[in-house]
């Protein structure tokens, strides 16, 4: 209930901060006219009735008894007249809800609490590798950390979706190359069914790309960060999950160096997770050394997952980690506009006759 709340309340204060009266066109803004010629009559008329009856004593007047000159009128008294004041604020707003407003082809800087994620998958061969994880992959005790490592990743996101943040994340699976599976984006949800898709076992077993270069993920997350026009911006981060077995530290004619050049530069941290299930740091065949130098150049983070355990505990310190906000620019197209204003003036007229019709304090006399 209070996270609902705090929707409805973080979805006002947006539109509040859209409502720029000189931005916006008007389906019915004749009709809008209108009415509020009307309301102006009506009133006007009421008005000249009420001068021309005549009234009478006792009928049209209260008799009180006499009151003494020493008692000074309250400093409240004014205060009875807050539900016709709150009544009277609700018109403009109510006049622009039925003009019907709406915005077309606005664009905008927005912020978001977030980060620009590149979340990267390993796909090679190796990572077919027995990994026990009887949460992040209940489907069998020996399963490929492929499966795992998809596991691992749906648990990222889902923490990222159930905060307060507003991502933007990239998925990428590679082997000896690299494919941008889904690009930047905020939908979760269509994240979370890219992760499920490509772990859908038929779906792995055709993946081409039998090898492991991790430096070719980094690569194609760099260049997607260039596509999008935001390598300089603040908020980006990568986050792979590896099983690190991987001794080239290259691509496409490229060092690692040169590759994460770029990273550094921009101060793009980089979280290594590698997923090799009860191998120590520095275990045979796997250059952890080398690999944690070059994501500390990042500012980021190498984590040994050797255990369903250590892999959680690296995702939720990921998620701890990736706090901050992120630009963009947001485009809208005949947004309507209208649920604002009717919202006011429907909160200002319902106030004004809870206090009319709720209270003895409102009453005509002071």
């Amino acid at each position: 209930m209070q996270e609902t709340f705090r929707a409805i309340v973080d979805t006002l204060g947006a539109e509040w901060r859209l409502a720029n009266l000189d931005a916006f066109q008007f389906w019915h803004r004749d009709t809008a006219r209108l009415a509020l010629v009307g309301l102006a009559a009506v009133a006007a008329a009421l008005m000249a009735v009420r001068a021309l009856v005549g009234r009478r004593p006792g009928r049209h007047y209260l008799v009180l008894p006499a009151v003494l000159r020493q008692v000074s009128a309250s400093r409240l008294a004014w205060v009875r007249h807050a539900p016709a004041l709150l009544f009277a604020a609700g018109v403009p707003f109510a006049v622009v809800a039925l003009a019907d407003p709406y915005t077309s082809l606005l664009t905008e800087q927005v912020t978001y609490p977030g980060r620009r994620i590149s979340l990267m998958i390993d796909a090679s061969y190796s990572m077919k590798a027995s990994f026990k994880a009887g949460d992040l992959n209940p489907r069998a005790e020996t399963e490929p950390v492929f499966y795992t490592s998809i596991g691992a990743a749906q648990r990222f996101v889902q923490l990222r979706q159930k905060g307060k943040y507003r991502d933007l994340i990239a998925l990428v699976e590679f082997g000896s190359r690299a494919y941008v599976i889904t690009p930047f984006t905020t939908d979760y949800e269509n994240l979370l069914l890219s992760l499920a898709l490509i772990s859908d076992p038929v779906e792995y077993s055709q993946f081409p790309e039998v090898g492991t270069v991790i430096a070719s993920a980094l690569q194609e997350s760099i260049e997607i960060f260039k596509a999008f026009n935001v390598l300089e911006a603040a908020g980006n981060l990568m986050v792979i999950f590896t099983d690190g077995e991987d001794t080239t530290f290259s691509a496409r004619g490229r060092s690692l160096d040169d590759i994460l050049k770029d990273a550094v530069d921009n101060q793009i941290p980089l979280y290594f997770v590698r997923t090799n299930y009860d191998k120590d740091f520095g275990h045979e065949g796997i250059p952890d050394a080398a690999w944690q130098a070059a994501v500390e150049k990042t500012g980021g983070r190498y984590y040994v997952a050797k255990d369903e355990a250590s892999l959680l505990s690296a995702v939720a310190d990921i998620d701890r980690a990736a706090v901050g906000a992120i630009e963009r620019t947001q485009y809208a197209r005949q947004e309507p506009r209208f649920p604002l204003f009717a919202l006011m003036a429907a909160g200002a007229w319902l106030s004004a006759a809870g206090l009319k019709l709720g209270t003895p304090w409102f009453g005509s006399i002071p």
